[in-house]
């Protein structure tokens, strides 16, 4: 075509052979990193007994049980208030932990925070705590508060504390971490402190994100102080575990379902004040 500049491939190819190879080395260190891991799947899944029959074997096990769970069935309005003050109660352990983890997780991630926490001791002793606080299930938090303070909502909440302080401390450094320096550089050459820069400059930034981290661990833990419940820690997780030990599939299933009401509802509220506080960080900026 007229005014049409040829392209010279056999040039382009001599400048980035990189594009032009089929298989690299990286390509092929990536395949086979690849075939590998699903090798170890397939044999980890064998292991395990997913390819015996049991599982198939066990579906008809698992309609019968669905079948006798329909429809769900409190008994009576006695258990039917009985299960919403529970189910009230776990909603409440979970906002009270979640809140405290959130309250007490916060200082101990500035201190891990590389921009923020110079003194590598420092930041290296907070990190392997968190990790720490980290690496125990919440399961076994939930069975060590029982065994200090006793049964009941109070070592329930304790179990979501210690669990999540962790998680948010992880969580939390990660987002001051990210924050943009500009804002504190440009505090503290206006005669502003170390303080204020962090008060000022990467608070505000990171405040969204940490809103929306505590809610949606809000939502989160509300399962999981249905199942601590189970131990002791109290909510609706005792209950819950009773109906199934005597083979009351009726009530488990109705218990199941003010549980999946109440997470729904949860997150329905939690993206609700999500969206209102970056909406109006939004706005503002």
């Amino acid at each position: 075509m007229p005014g049409h500049t040829p392209v010279d491939l056999g040039a382009i190819r001599g400048r980035h052979p990189e594009h032009f190879q089929r298989f690299d080395r990286r390509r092929q260190t990536m395949l086979a990193m690849a075939a590998a891991a699903f090798a170890l799947l397939i044999f980890a899944m064998a292991e395990l007994g997913f390819f015996d029959g049991k599982l198939l074997a066990g579906m008809g096990r698992l309609g019968e049980i669905t079948g006798l769970m329909l429809p769900p069935d409190p008994k009576d309005w006695a258990h039917v208030r009985l299960f919403s003050s529970a189910l009230l109660e776990t909603i409440a352990i979970s906002l009270l932990g979640t809140l405290a983890a959130a309250v007490l997780a916060l200082p101990l991630a500035f201190l891990a925070a590389r921009n923020i926490t110079a003194q590598r001791v420092v930041r290296f002793l907070s990190r392997r705590s968190l990790d720490t606080i980290r690496s125990v299930d919440i399961l076994i938090w939930a069975l060590i508060w029982v065994n200090v303070v006793g049964l009941g909502p109070f070592a329930g909440a304790l179990a979501i504390m210690t669990a999540d302080i962790g998680t948010f401390g992880k969580l939390f450094s990660e987002a001051i971490e990210a924050a943009d320096r500009k804002p504190v550089e440009g505090i503290v050459s206006a005669g502003g402190g170390k303080l204020l820069g962090v008060r000022f400059g990467i608070i505000p930034e990171v405040f969204p994100v940490l809103v929306s981290q505590v809610l949606y661990f809000f939502e989160s833990n509300t399962r999981s102080a249905s199942i601590i419940g189970i131990v002791g820690a109290g909510g609706i997780g005792l209950y819950l575990a009773e109906a199934i030990r005597t083979l009351e599939l009726q009530q488990t299933s109705f218990i199941i379902l003010m549980i999946l009401v109440s997470v729904a509802l949860i997150d329905y509220v939690s993206g609700q004040l999500r969206f209102a506080v970056i909406g109006r960080r939004g706005v503002v900026a």
